[in-house]
């Protein structure tokens, strides 16, 4: 498999920490919740985060307050179908493939639930073949990019497809919810909406860089389902973020990364650069120490972190293409998502 375009798409309105802290403040919520639920919003929106901004399907910050099923619903519905096939039209521009060349499309979120599925939506606005094969993928957290990946790769290899567009979309901010839970609040602080896609394909990309799929791994523990993931409550998604996450995410994206890199036999030495997910600050932090390597190694995750915040999903696409741009040098490239379930995912990229 080789990806032979990418796409990102984000909402233009820009928000800042300072901003996003301003606007808490000021809101009926800030007096409905305690002094200490004050003192975390302060210390995670005044410190250094990671974040800088954020992309929210908002017109101002005064409406991330207005928490309630119909008006989360809305938003989702008003923006993922409209992000996606942003983000999707991008990549077929970037793999100069028409879209009646598309013979599926993979389309994954977490942050909103639609029937039918966000894939027909993008079917429609991108003008995708009515024959084309629609697979909806939902419920896998900040990990499904290589997920959506993986089932594009079964695709190509089958004969079932010459051509797949992987489409991550998540528009946070449809999944907003707010009460005095530390994970609760730090959630609120992190995430923000965006989407990311590319166009896979049997072959290489002619007068191209040349991305190719090597090998793959994933890790799930239902056991550890708890420590990340959504609940509803109150017909809302109410997002559970614990402590354990920075050490699992590092502890599993390890064992992932040692799989594939020992049927390879290759070590981490060997990788010209890191296409990681990245959940936080603490987690690259985390990352950092259990790989053994330096800051400058996750540049690219750190960068998208700062000024995108967790798009969940739709990060890698971002890192990927980041890496892309600075023209990071080929060779062996490692891509890897983790998140709910508790899972983690990676990939062997060979860039030429």
């Amino acid at each position: 498999m080789f990806f032979h375009g990418l796409g990102t798409a984000t909402p233009p309105s820009r928000f800042t920490k300072a901003e996003c802290l301003a606007a808490f403040q000021r809101s009926d919520w800030f007096s409905r919740l305690d002094t200490r639920s004050h003192l975390i919003a302060r210390t995670v929106l005044q410190r250094d985060n990671g974040i800088e901004a954020r992309r929210l399907a908002l017109g101002s910050l005064d409406e991330v307050f207005a928490i309630d099923p119909d008006t989360l619903d809305r938003r989702f519905l008003a923006h993922a179908p409209a992000l996606a096939a942003e983000a999707g039209a991008r990549a077929l521009a970037a793999a100069a493939i028409d879209a009646s060349a598309i013979d599926a499309i993979v389309v994954s979120t977490c942050t909103g639930y639609l029937c039918p599925g966000l894939s027909g939506h993008v079917v429609e606005r991108l003008g995708l073949r009515a024959d084309v094969q629609a697979f909806d993928l939902v419920g896998q957290g900040c990990a499904a990019a290589l997920p959506n990946l993986q089932l594009g790769r079964s695709l190509l290899a089958s004969g079932a497809a010459e051509h797949v567009l992987s489409i991550c979309v998540e528009v946070s901010s449809a999944a907003m919810y707010l009460d005095n839970d530390p994970g609760v609040l730090i959630s609120a602080c992190l995430f923000g909406d965006g989407a990311g896609a590319a166009v896979l394909s049997r072959e290489p990309q002619a007068d191209a860089r040349r991305i190719e799929w090597h090998d793959s791994a994933s890790l799930i523990e239902p056991a550890q389902r708890k420590a990340l993931m959504f609940e509803q409550r109150e017909g809302m998604l109410r997002n559970i973020l614990t402590r354990e996450v920075p050490t699992l995410a590092a502890d599993y994206a390890l064992r992932v990364l040692e799989t594939v890199l020992d049927r390879a036999r290759l070590g981490s030495g060997d990788i010209a650069a890191w296409i990681m997910h990245a959940g936080g600050r603490d987690v690259l932090l985390a990352l950092e120490r259990r790989f053994e390597l330096d800051a400058h190694d996750f540049r690219y995750s750190a960068a998208m972190l700062r000024e995108y915040g967790n798009m969940s999903s739709a990060f890698v696409y971002f890192v990927l293409e980041a890496a892309l741009t600075d023209e990071a040098p080929g060779g062996w490239w490692w891509l890897s998502s983790f998140g709910a379930g508790f899972s983690c995912h990676g990939a062997l990229l060979k860039v030429d």
